[in-house]
């Protein structure tokens, strides 16, 4: 069976080289952990996932090796001991869930039931309120209702039950799915280069403890924080076919705003012209003019777009084609200007990739950035982050 999950782990992209397989049956030979088939989850998954974002996929392949805790019809009945069942219960179940239990008379007397009824059925059940079956009311089965049951396979439809088989734990975690604010700022994290730089004012107690000794009184050592020295220039598109993906840019700029000291941001609708802003309640009376921008920062700032990219070709080759204002200059002038002084550079699109072929507007703002555009995902994020390090 571990022959036939590495062979699967391989096929689903998550790398399982015999050095790895030979670990885990080193650690299983040596008895690191327990019999118990959640640590050895654990201890697979640890041998196996060297990146979070395939978590998801490692915990579909692991159900689906190694589905059957509970046995088919007409095998034996399968003998879970119940401090496993225990164990999982009290990590999943809030205290006020937990005293629900006892209104069936406590755990001991369901799992005993339970364990009975698995003897005493031979044969497929639905609905009634008694036997392991699909539908009913008993404590037993899946897709029925009893708030203190016990989900063997199938589908949960009441999200009550006490335990879910193969429960997936990380399915946000997946490289091709989009972001949450976490994962944003895993990624995000690639982008770091740390300095010591402004006044000292964090103790530096290794300095210290070396110069007291040394001089023989007590030395105090200061010195600046330690912070990420990137600088960021961040574009996000707002309006109209952004709306969206609001949700998705706001737990993006969170990220950004805590993991950058120094970051700057403006706003823009659709394509860069002459004029950006900060607030977009005052989008037409206080504007930054993006001449002021290419002066201010210097070219060693890193310079990222987020945003569809999705409208008219107009808007981007002619003067003229915004349908805001009349602008004098082509949108492609202005991301070539700014693409020129700040080298390393990146456009984040929440729509999916496989979707860009279908919108021209996409296709030419790909080509102005040099095919720099990457997929508001995981791995698109991470890979956008890679090579603005490489600049």
């Amino acid at each position: 069976m571990l022959f036939d999950f590495v062979d699967e782990l391989r096929a689903a992209g998550i790398t399982a080289s015999m050095k790895e397989h030979l670990v885990l049956l080193e650690a299983l030979d040596r008895d690191v952990i327990a019999q118990d088939p959640e640590q050895f989850y654990y201890l697979a998954r640890a041998t196996f996932v060297k990146d979070e974002g395939l978590l998801d996929r490692f915990d579909q392949v692991f159900a689906k090796v190694f589905k059957g805790v509970i046995p088919a019809q007409g095998d034996a009945p399968a003998d879970v001991p119940d401090e496993w069942l225990r164990a999982v219960t009290e990590k999943y179940l809030s205290p006020e869930e937990m005293a629900k239990i006892e209104s069936l008379g406590g755990w001991d007397e369901i799992m005993e039931t339970l364990k009975k009824r698995l003897e005493e059925q031979h044969e497929r059940h639905q609905g009634g309120s008694k036997w392991i079956g699909t539908g009913g009311t008993s404590p037993y089965g899946n897709a029925g209702y009893n708030p203190e049951g016990v989900r063997i396979g199938g589908q949960s439809t009441h999200k009550r039950a006490i335990k879910v088989w193969e429960k997936r734990e990380f399915r946000n975690l997946d490289a091709t799915r989009e972001l949450g604010t976490r994962n944003i700022k895993v990624a995000l994290r690639r982008l770091r280069r740390f300095a010591r730089e402004g006044a000292a004012d964090e103790l530096d107690i290794d300095a210290t403890v070396e110069g007291t000794a040394k001089q023989g009184w007590l030395d105090i050592r200061m010195r600046p924080e330690r912070h990420n020295a990137v600088k960021l220039l961040l574009f996000l598109d707002v309006g109209g076919s952004m709306d969206p993906h609001i949700k998705l840019v706001e737990e993006l700029f969170s990220a950004a705003n805590s993991e950058f000291k120094n970051l700057e941001f403006f706003y823009f609708h659709n394509c860069v012209y002459e004029g950006v802003w900060k607030d977009n309640r005052r989008r037409f009376t206080e504007r930054t003019p993006v001449w002021d921008i290419l002066h201010k920062y210097g070219h060693d700032y890193k310079l990222i777009f987020v945003g569809d990219a999705s409208m008219s070709p107009y808007e981007i080759t002619y003067p003229g084609g915004s349908v805001e204002h009349f602008n004098e200059e082509a949108g492609a002038a202005w991301i070539a200007r700014m693409t020129n002084v700040y080298h390393a550079a990146a456009w984040l699109n929440p729509v999916p990739e496989q979707h860009w072929g279908y919108t021209p507007s996409i296709g030419i703002l790909r080509e102005l950035m040099n095919d720099r555009m990457y997929p508001l995902t995981l791995a698109g994020l991470d890979e956008a982050m890679r090579a603005l390090v490489r600049k």
